[in-house]
């Protein structure tokens, strides 16, 4: 049984604040409502402490005292995630927001970046010397929790997931001792951290190989919501037999009010993102397909990749309501894409709405067991986000995405991309790594037999 923060005395506080560079937050603080948002404003947990850490040496203290006081310990790095998995109530919370630093070694292209940076920080450093690392879709998503989780981006189908850049990491495991993880050290939690979450430990730093890229050609196209079958099904062949150089998901949506032409406001609309990393003299015929299906808006061009990056960091900001279900597929067959036209024919909200995104290319050529990601076979990661700025519309949008979610999982592969999940119960996090959850466990078992990081989409300890 953990105990909360409040059974501990002011003088235990004290001497564990006295070991930080950095501070404690606590809920008298004035501070302290302020620390506690992340990303997702549906999540309301309230942490006994919140160690704001600045160095290696505040995260091992922060491991030691929640250990030897038996408290529930989360970590949180950028806080984006949908679950709140970064946050307990009563608990303590280890922050890793004052780890940040991204160092480029330009005659490898591999680039260190602090445990606690977000994506934005990361392009905005790496740009400069015309490189870039595979991510995500938003780029003020953070780096730990993206990468732990896989990491599924506009990249994914010419680099691969996130985590197979992955050279190295540094971590503080449960008993607090500091590890370097890579292809020749600790190689069973290397295995483990590209895709086991942060069930392992708290990652201080990731060490990257990045590529050499510096402007996409990307934007949307857009559909009426009424030919979401026509054009899924094209999709579902297209974008498998094009150019690895060409990444684009499939979304079922509305058009906001900007930065969108008026006439396209408020209205459903199938529509898909694209990006091209290749010759830009050959996008033209690549993309002719594209254009041969009509769409009622394109708005596509040549652009620095970290605009592409960040392109919907406006629409979607921290402080929204987000409920998430998700999961993978192989295919998008009639009856898919006949759910598809149902239920994106009544997105409740305007930020709601669906996605598919490619998992064909260079992710699909990394085998099946050699990391913790099980579904390389799979097509697609798909989303169900329902998301809105008045918590009143809270139920509305978890209503819908659980009701798209539930309609399509018996088409699905079985299970989800981790970060893409919710807190759904142990069957679902087994059923989404599959036949590497048993080895995820042994390795648990053996850095963390106690379940320390529990506070994740977790893997249970097994002798």
């Amino acid at each position: 049984m953990k105990k909360s923060i409040k059974d501990l005395s002011a003088q235990t506080i004290h001497a564990f604040a006295t070991k930080l560079k950095g501070s404690l937050v606590l809920p008298s603080d004035e501070n302290y409502d302020d620390t506690r948002q992340v990303y997702n404003a549906m999540i309301d947990k309230r942490p006994g402490v919140f160690a704001m850490c600045k160095s290696v040496d505040d995260v091992i203290a922060s491991v030691n005292f929640g250990r030897d006081n038996n408290i529930l310990v989360a970590i949180r790095g950028g806080g984006h995630n949908g679950a709140g998995l970064g946050l307990c109530n009563d608990g303590l919370v280890i922050d890793l927001s004052g780890l940040k630093f991204v160092e480029v070694d330009s005659a490898t292209n591999r680039v260190k970046v602090g445990g606690g940076n977000i994506w934005n920080e990361v392009d905005a450093v790496i740009h400069e010397h015309g490189l870039a690392i595979p991510s995500g879709m938003i780029s003020t998503t953070g780096v730990g929790g993206l990468t732990l989780g896989g990491g599924v981006g506009y990249l994914t189908r010419k680099y691969g997931l996130t985590i197979d850049n992955l050279l190295e990491a540094d971590m503080v495991l449960a008993d607090g001792s500091f590890v370097t993880v890579n292809a020749t050290e600790n190689i069973d939690l290397f295995w483990a951290i590209r895709g086991g979450g942060g069930n392992f430990g708290v990652v201080t730093s990731f060490t990257f190989q990045a590529h050499e890229l510096k402007t996409v050609i990307g934007g949307p196209t857009l559909w009426p919501i009424e030919q979401v079958e026509e054009v899924m099904e094209w999709y579902n062949t297209f974008i498998h037999e094009a150019s690895e150089d060409l990444n684009g998901f499939i979304a079922t949506m509305v058009i906001p009010e900007s930065p969108f032409p008026e006439h396209l406001h408020n209205k459903k609309f199938c529509g898909i993102v694209w990006c091209y990393v290749g010759d830009p003299d050959n996008f033209d015929a690549i993309f002719k397909p594209v254009l041969d299906l009509n769409p009622v808006f394109a708005h596509v061009g040549e652009m620095p990749f970290p605009a592409l990056q960040s392109m919907f960091d406006g629409l979607l900001p921290p402080g929204l309501q987000w409920y998430w279900r998700a999961d993978f597929f192989n295919d998008l067959g009639p009856e898919v894409r006949a759910q598809h036209l149902k239920y994106g024919s009544k997105i409740p909200t305007p930020l709601s709405q669906m996605h598919l995104y490619p998992l064909t290319g260079a992710a699909s050529r990394v085998g099946a067991e050699f990391t913790p990601w099980a579904y390389r076979d799979a097509k697609y990661a798909g989303v169900y986000i329902g998301v809105d700025p008045d918590p009143k519309n809270a139920d509305k949008i978890t209503k819908w995405s659980k009701e798209y979610q539930e309609a399509l999982h018996p088409y699905s592969a079985g299970g989800a991309y981790s970060n893409f999940m919710m807190e759904e119960g142990q069957d679902r996090i087994k059923a989404s790594y599959k036949h590497n959850y048993n080895r995820l466990a042994r390795i648990k078992n053996t850095y963390d037999p106690n379940n320390f990081f529990s506070v994740n989409q977790n893997i249970v300890p097994k002798f």
